[in-house]
């Protein structure tokens, strides 16, 4: 499947900003199963720095400055991304993934070898998930016992927090602790991902945040509407000798060609779409829009043609 993203992020700002400094993490990656096709950012005003990096975390990031006084920002980021799940190795019918247990995993960690230690700092504290509660805790262990399979447990706690949270857009921010939310069990995608991973990583297994989006579809005889698609987060549990493995605990879903990865990261705080810092005073409005659609199939044979050329 190819899909078209648009994602615009404006501010407008109640004072003219003299000066502001900014990192956005918008380009969608690459691996088996997602291909980034095309990619362009287009920023008002037209900045007076910009430089596209490389985080620890292998995400692409885009840093800009805008040195000359303004009293709006709009960042919009346009992909063209080929999604195809069947690439992937499959996790239904995997024996790994149906055989190894919790147990088997944190023996395997123990032994420090070179793919376990890439994943470590992944079982560790983040900025918005540390000092994980009791009631965390005990939430966890209903599901993630040590002789059950990593891919059973961690499957049955996604269905648990998709059915025992509530998805308010109101109650959180992303200052909210985890553990208000854990208590009131309501909250947004940000905060069902970090407590799936909180409660992993208080067993000891390695959980990382996965930023990126979903295609929404309207009702059956209605039409799309242009941007009421959304940013999304789900999480990622590691298993020994496997990979990765996505959970979308918002939607009881293990991810496929509706969703698209942009970025990794220990939690939210290592991989907003967009932050910074600015010069000025006064308060700011912020707009978010989304919009993703499966994009014309001549695109994508252009990009073919293009290949078989180069070839």
């Amino acid at each position: 499947m190819l899909y078209s993203i648009i994602h615009t992020t404006s501010y407008d700002y109640d004072e003219a900003i003299t000066y502001c400094h900014n990192i956005a993490i918008l380009k969608p990656r690459d691996f088996l199963g997602q291909q980034l096709i095309d990619y362009s950012l287009e920023i008002q005003p037209f900045p007076t720095y910009l430089e596209e990096d490389i985080d620890f975390f292998n995400n692409t990031i885009s840093r800009f400055s805008i040195e000359q006084s303004h009293n709006k920002l709009v960042v919009t980021a346009t992909s063209l991304v080929e999604r195809n799940f069947d690439l992937q190795p499959n996790i239904f019918t995997s024996e790994i993934c149906k055989k190894t247990t919790i147990k088997d995993a944190l023996n395997e960690f123990k032994k420090g070898t070179e793919e376990t230690l890439s994943v470590y700092e992944f079982t560790l504290d983040s900025q918005f998930i540390k000092s994980i509660s009791s009631e965390i805790k005990e939430y966890a262990e209903i599901s993630l016992q040590p002789e059950r399979s990593i891919f059973e447990a961690t499957n049955e706690l996604m269905e648990r927090i998709f059915k025992d949270f509530t998805f308010d857009s109101h109650f959180s921010t992303i200052a909210t602790p985890l553990e208000e939310v854990m208590k009131a069990k309501k909250g947004v995608c940000q905060d069902f991902a970090q407590i799936g991973i909180a409660c992993l990583r208080s067993v000891g297994l390695p959980a990382r945040y996965v930023s990126g989006y979903i295609e929404t579809l309207p009702p059956p005889g209605k039409e799309k509407l242009v941007g009421t698609d959304a940013s999304h987060a789900w999480f990622s549990v590691y298993i020994p000798k496997f990979g990765w493995v996505d959970f979308d605990p918002t939607n009881n879903q293990i991810p496929k060609n509706q969703h698209i990865t942009v970025s990794y990261g220990r939690d939210y705080y290592d991989v907003p779409p967009l932050k910074g810092v600015l010069y000025g005073s006064g308060n700011s409005k912020m707009k978010v829009s989304v919009d993703i659609r499966p994009a014309k199939n001549t695109k994508q044979q252009q990009h073919q043609q293009q290949q078989q050329q180069q070839q």
